[in-house]
This record gives C-alpha cells, sequence and structure tokens, in this order.
C-alpha cells in the first residue's frame, strides 16, 4: 500500500513540475485541444421508441427534435415519415411492412427528408415509389437524391405557356390545346378512356425530346404490365419512366408515389433543362390512400371524412409543374392529373378540388363513349385555360370554325330529335357537324402529327366532306392523307416546317383536295 502511495506521488509531483514549466496560454491551447478532439471522437444520435404499431402506423415517444416529414430509421432497417408532431410522441407513417416493429422497438432520426434516387439511369425502367427496380432489369444507381417534398417555382422564375404539347389527339389538339408547362386534368367515369389518352400522348412524344413519365397509383399489378408492355410495343420506354405503387401496396407507398415521380421530373427540369410529361393515374385513389393514412394518424375527419388538408395534398404537388424562365434554363414539366368521377358528379369533393387548381379539363362522357365517340371528349365541357397560345397558327385558325360549327350541332341536334320539318340551312348546319363528329373519331394508340392534323381539319371545315355519306369520312380522311404524303409532301412539310398555312401552300392543299375527291368519287 506503501509503495503505491509513493508511485502516486511521485507521478503527481512530475507533473506538477511539468505544469510548473508550462506558461498558462500553453495549458489553455492543450486543454482546447483535448476538448475538441473529445467532441470529434463523440457521436451523438437522437433515439426514440416505438409506443404502438399497427396499420402501417407507428407512435413513437422520445423524438423531441423530429421534423415534419423527416426519414425515420427503425431498428430492423425499415423506414418511415414523421407526419404528426404531436407534444408527447411522432406520428410516423411506415414505408414498408411493419412485421418486426413492436412495443420498445428504438428509432433513430437521419436528419433528411425521404428522398427518391433520381437521374437518367431511371429512364426505360419500372420503379416503385422508393426508386427500387421492380422490372427484374437489376438494381439502379443513380447516386443522386431529391426530396419528394420540393417548394414549387415561384412567379419570377416562371415564364407564360406558349409551346405545343401535341398530344396526337384531333379533339384534344384542335379544342382544348396543352402547352408545356400546363396542367391539364383528364376526368371522366370509369372505363372511358382517361389512361387511353394519357398513353397516347407518352407515344406521342417520340422524337420530341420530351421526357415521360407515368405514375400508376393504387392500379391493378396486371393493368400496369399491359401499360409497360403496350409502351415497349411503341418503343415509347425508350423515354418513359414507370413508377408504380399497386393496389395491394400500403396506403403509405400510394402517398409517396406521385411526390416521388415529380421529384424525378424536378431533377430533368431543373436540372437537365428538358421538358417533361408527367401523367398522374389517378388522384382520386391518391386521396383516398391520404384518407386511410390520416384517420389512421387520429387527424380529424372533414368532408366526406377526407383530412382538412386534401386541397393541400394537390395543389402542392400540381404547382410543381411550371415552365421555367430562359435564366433557370427554360425546361418544363407538364402535368396531366387523372380523376375518376361516380356518375358524371364533376361537382364532387376531389373532382372540384383538382378542377380549381388546373389550367383546363378534359371531359371523357359515358354516353359519347358508349355512342361509338372514340375518344368520348366532351367538347362542349372540355377547356383549355391557356387556349390558342398553346397552338401553332395554323391550328388556331382553323379551331375557331370548328368550335363554333360544334356549338351550333349540339343546340340544333336538340330541336331536330322532335322530328319537326327543318330549313336547308339547319339541315346542312346538322349534315356539317355529323361530319366534323365523324373526323374527330380517333383509334386508340394512332396519334396523328400535327401537320396533318391540319389537312383533315381544312378538310372538314371548308365543307368539303358534305357530299359525302359520314360513314365515310373517316375513310377519305386516310386516303386523302396517303395521297398527300405521295403526291405532295411539300404541303406536309411546309405546315410542319412554319406551323403556318401560307397562301401559296393554302392553294396547293385545295388543288390535292379536289384531285384526291375527284378520284374517290368516280
Amino acid at each position: 500500500m506503501h509503495c503505491q502511495l509513493s508511485t502516486v506521488n511521485c507521478q503527481l509531483g512530475i507533473y506538477g513540475v511539468i505544469a510548473m514549466n508550462l506558461r498558462p496560454e500553453e495549458i489553455s491551447s492543450i486543454i482546447k485541444q483535448q476538448i475538441e478532439s473529445y467532441g470529434a471522437k463523440t457521436k451523438t444520435e437522437d433515439i426514440g421508441y416505438v409506443l404502438q404499431a399497427g396499420d402501417g402506423i407507428a407512435r413513437i415517444y422520445g423524438l423531441e427534435n423530429c421534423m415534419y416529414g423527416e426519414l425515420l430509421q427503425f431498428e430492423n432497417g425499415i423506414n418511415g415519415m414523421a407526419l404528426n408532431l404531436e407534444e408527447d410522441n411522432v406520428g410516423c407513417v411506415l414505408l414498408g411492412f411493419e412485421d418486426d416493429i413492436k412495443e420498445g422497438t428504438s428509432v433513430k432520426r437521419t436528419g433528411r427528408m425521404v428522398e427518391v434516387p433520381v437521374g437518367k439511369e431511371l429512364i426505360g425502367r419500372v420503379v416503385d415509389p422508393l426508386g427500387k427496380a421492380l422490372d427484374g432489369k437489376g438494381e439502379i444507381n443513380t447516386g443522386k437524391f431529391r426530396p419528394i417534398d420540393f417548394t414549387a417555382p415561384g412567379v419570377v422564375e416562371r415564364k407564360s405557356v406558349n409551346k405545343p404539347l401535341q398530344t396526337g389527339i384531333l379533339a384534344i389538339d384542335a379544342l382544348t390545346p396543352i402547352g408545356r408547362g400546363q396542367r391539364e386534368l383528364i376526368i371522366g367515369d370509369r372505363q372511358t378512356g382517361k389512361t387511353a389518352i394519357a398513353i397516347d400522348t407518352i407515344i406521342n412524344q417520340k422524337g420530341q425530346d420530351v421526357i415521360c413519365i407515368y405514375v400508376a397509383i393504387g392500379q391493378k399489378a396486371s393493368t400496369i404490365a399491359g401499360i409497360v408492355n403496350t409502351l415497349e410495343q411503341f418503343g415509347a420506354m425508350e423515354y418513359t419512366i414507370v413508377v408504380s405503387s399497386t393496389a395491394s401496396d400500403m396506403a403509405t407507398v400510394q402517398y409517396i408515389a406521385p411526390y416521388a415521380g415529380c421529384a424525378m421530373a424536378e431533377e430533368f427540369m431543373f436540372n437537365e433543362h428538358k421538358d417533361v410529361l408527367i401523367i398522374y393515374d389517378d388522384l382520386s385513389k391518391h386521396a383516398v390512400a391520404y384518407r386511410a393514412m390520416s384517420l389512421l394518424l387520429r387527424r380529424p375527419p372533414g368532408r366526406e371524412a377526407y383530412a382538412g388538408d386534401v386541397f393541400y395534398l394537390h395543389s402542392r404537388l400540381l404547382e410543381r409543374a411550371a415552365r421555367l424562365s430562359d435564366e433557370l434554363g427554360g425546361g418544363s414539366i407538364t402535368a396531366l392529373p387523372i380523376i375518376e368521377t361516380l356518375a358524371g358528379d364533376v361537382s364532387a369533393y376531389i373532382p372540384t378540388n383538382v378542377i380549381s387548381i388546373t389550367d383546363g379539363q378534359i371531359y371523357l362522357e359515358t354516353e359519347l363513349f358508349f355512342a361509338g365517340q372514340r375518344p368520348a371528349v366532351n367538347v362542349g365541357l372540355s377547356v383549355s385555360r391557356v387556349g390558342g397560345a398553346a397552338q401553332t397558327k395554323a391550328m388556331k385558325k382553323l379551331a375557331g370554325p370548328l368550335r363554333i360549327n360544334l356549338a351550333q350541332f349540339r343546340e340544333l341536334a336538340v330541336f331536330a330529335q322532335f322530328g319537326s320539318d327543318l330549313d336547308k340551312a339547319t339541315r346542312d348546319k346538322l349534315a356539317q357537324g355529323e361530319r366534323l363528329l365523324e373526323t374527330l373519331k380517333q383509334p386508340q394508340y394512332a396519334p396523328i402529327p400535327v401537320e396533318e392534323q391540319v389537312v383533315i381539319l381544312y378538310t372538314a371545315t371548308d365543307k368539303y366532306l358534305m357530299d359525302l355519306p359520314s360513314k365515310e369520312v373517316r375513310k377519305f380522311n386516310s386516303g386523302l392523307l396517303s395521297f398527300i404524303r405521295d403526291r405532295y409532301p411539300q404541303v406536309l412539310q411546309s405546315i410542319a416546317e412554319t406551323g403556318e398555312m401560307k397562301p401559296d401552300n393554302e392553294a396547293l392543299l385545295k388543288k390535292a383536295i379536289e384531285e384526291y375527291k375527284a378520284d374517290y368519287l368516280r
């Protein structure tokens, strides 16, 4: 014992001598170094514990500094997203199945918002909303991530929409044109051809330097597989990303799907300065998934049991669609959200919300669909608030008379069904309307280039079809296009290059129509 004490005293004496030989500022610098190196060696983590878990929701105690929308990590590797920040706990939605998550499971903060991988490597792939491959073509390593929730560009960062995004569908490009950076709603009952319009639009972007993103929300897996096969068949997967959240996925995964798709689109818009087309199919199911999640989080229910912020749910998503100013590179995101109505009720809660956010709607009607009008676009209720600003001059010139003639036809058709005697002018208007409606019919997966649309509309509005039976209008139009492609290709080339119908070109087109019609009627 005595030896030990003497050893300690000896050591203390040495340290005392060393301390006496050092100046005070040297001692303070040594202490500072020791404190700094101690801080570098230690790492603090904010850890909480699960109070209860079930139905894709976990309540966590102990994460006092947690942020809204932050990514949380459970001890078994499952991720979650903090959505309810309450006084004594955090309500977290799980982004994976909760098999091993139970009371007492530890959870740690990551300090990051929920992110998805973004970049060119995703093009041509089918991924889930977290960016994991679903197509069996191997892992996707992009090296870049973006948060799924991002502030929409402000007014100063935007530019007015004036460049058309052609759908290849005559009824839409002529009457409800879509511009790059616009948000155009596709609305209608189930099985009226909403997805068909979206898929045709993607197919029509071939060679247009537009990246397409198709977001499936709560769809059947077989339906999504069919869409992917169709896109591959027409060579559209070369410029398309499919984000898939199936009906069997958790409500939380369906909830983040459109935001994940939008984050992927923003990478191309902001950093690659590209034009992007994004389709949300459909936001009705997205709202239902959010309602399920909100009720499980015990948020107060509002109208139709949706949470009070269901308007903000879609407005913060759709406002991210924009056409950027030239200073920011001039890229754009064009959004085509889809909404399903019940029995044509556009005044329901979610349809009215989304109609008020978007720049117009394409309304598809069940009666028109069953009457054989495909696409079943109701040209009276459909509208584009961008209008002629997103059309070429040639199309704009022809679209005006087309809209007026169709409106007059709708009015007169109501009186004509009573079978009363009609004067010649009225009969002519009805005959013209029938031929215009027949002209607007178009098969699926057969988009028409804009220059050919102009030729078809010119023929219809200038009454070249009046002495043909209405059943033969489509046959005549397809024959006419083949004839012009063979004999007068310069007509189509001029319209495609200039976007205008110049007088000499118009004279040549008239000559071509008259020549073909003479042959056809012979």
